[in-house]
């Protein structure tokens, strides 16, 4: 990296204007000593590629790419698979749990505890992401999550009493926590987060889209048992333990450290990031964000089944509809985002979707429920990405982990409740 930035330090480069500091502007200056432009403060969150001098009085800071070091697009690569794969375990649960309640003779009070369980391993993830990078950097990360995951699928799937489904969902919950706090933040890091994010949180809406299409098929049409469907997922984890791990290898803990601890040593980035007022604030939003969305897609098919008298396969199709819109969504309006800004794209955002869940509510008629969910879904979309942009644009770099597991844990809670 060292070598890089003073190559190209020499060289005449063509950046966007946005990073261009003009010496007559007053200038602030980042923790490595780069100016930063009044109108850019976020800039100084995110991981320099290398500064750039022009020749004229002019410092650029250039932000690491997705294509920029190579390895990152092998990076992006496993990542969005992870997410992937994080988006089928959340995708299930709609689908499943008329089934899991049949199965196990369970009220809705009962049933709803595999949404509680994963809250108790979000919460481990947000008190020890921090500390597990510091040891093991993201090439442990990106072995610990999947194979926490792994584990608690195989135990699933070997159909074990309820409690025991209970119990090892927590496990599940302590890895997509771990993925979601560590894929984030360091998306956070690169150019053109927005996208990015939107691309990232995209393909975790694809793998929630599909795994309702094809749990449902599994039961109704091949007559399989719920659980089998976890073998299939702890075959996609094994792929993904292999994909991560190659792709962040040579991120350890010790460069982890020297890069987001300037001494070297061990601030307590959690506590410090669980005294920031955004900490708390984005935490408690995605509360009720994720609330809204586990909510949703866990219960419309139980919803359209009893309510709108739906066939289980068309009712099944619902969340496929559901997280189909949240794909498309965060795909869309991750490009929509950054020209409207976040504060006001996402009111946009909640204003179109209370208007689609008064008509899913309102309206009792099962293809007009089901339209409207997935216009529902394609609006709130967008606004996890957008609250995850949030804090990395105003914490610094080093907290970003930690703030982003806390709050993710937080959310997590919202599925609980």
């Amino acid at each position: 990296m060292a070598a890089a930035t003073t190559a190209a330090s020499a060289s005449v480069v063509e950046v966007p204007t946005a990073h261009i500091n003009h010496p007559t502007e007053p200038t602030s200056t980042s923790s490595n000593n780069v100016p930063i432009p009044p109108g850019d403060r976020s800039t100084s969150n995110q991981t320099p590629l290398g500064t750039y001098s022009q020749g004229t009085g002019l410092t650029v800071e250039a932000l690491e790419r997705w294509d920029r070091p190579r390895i990152n697009r092998y990076r992006l690569a496993a990542i969005f698979f992870a997410f992937f794969n994080f988006g089928m375990n959340d995708g299930s649960y709609g689908a499943l749990v008329p089934y899991i309640e049949a199965d196990y003779g369970l009220s809705y009070t009962v049933t709803s505890l595999v949404f509680l369980s994963p809250f108790a391993g979000y919460t481990l993830a947000a008190f020890f992401s921090d500390r597990l990078h510091l040891l093991f950097g993201r090439r442990g990360i990106a072995l610990l999550a999947p194979s926490c995951k792994v584990v608690a699928y195989v135990v699933i799937a070997t159909h074990p009493p309820y409690p025991a489904v209970v119990a090892i969902l927590a496990l599940a919950g302590l890895g997509n926590g771990l993925v979601e706090a560590a894929w984030n933040a360091w998306i956070g890091t690169l150019a053109h987060t927005n996208q990015l994010l939107g691309l990232l949180h995209g393909f975790y809406g694809l793998g929630a889209t599909i795994s309702p299409l094809i749990s449902t098929t599994m039961i109704t049409k091949a007559n399989l048992g719920w659980w089998t469907f976890f073998w299939l997922m702890a075959g996609s984890l094994a792929v993904e333990i292999f994909s991560g791990s190659a792709a962040f290898w040579s991120e350890t803990g010790a460069k982890y450290t020297d890069v987001n601890r300037a001494d070297g040593e061990d601030k307590g980035m959690t506590r410090q990031a669980l005294r920031q007022k955004v900490t708390w604030i984005c935490a408690v939003f995605l509360l009720c964000y994720v609330g809204l969305e586990v909510s949703l897609g866990g219960w419309v098919v139980n919803f359209m089944i009893r309510v709108r008298k739906g066939e289980p396969f068309s009712s099944g199709m619902t969340a496929t509809g559901f997280w189909l819109g949240i794909t498309v969504g965060r795909v869309v309006l991750g490009f929509v985002t950054p020209k409207l800004g976040e504060r006001l794209a996402v009111s946009v955002y909640l204003l179109f979707s209370v208007g689609f869940e008064l008509i899913f509510w309102l309206v009792p008629q099962f293809i007009v429920s089901a339209v409207a969910v997935s216009f529902l879904g394609f609006f709130i979309g967008p606004i996890f990405p957008s609250t995850v942009i949030a804090v990395t644009k105003l914490l610094p770099s080093e907290m970003h982990v930690a703030a982003i597991g806390f709050s993710a844990a937080i959310g997590g809670g919202g599925a609980a409740v």
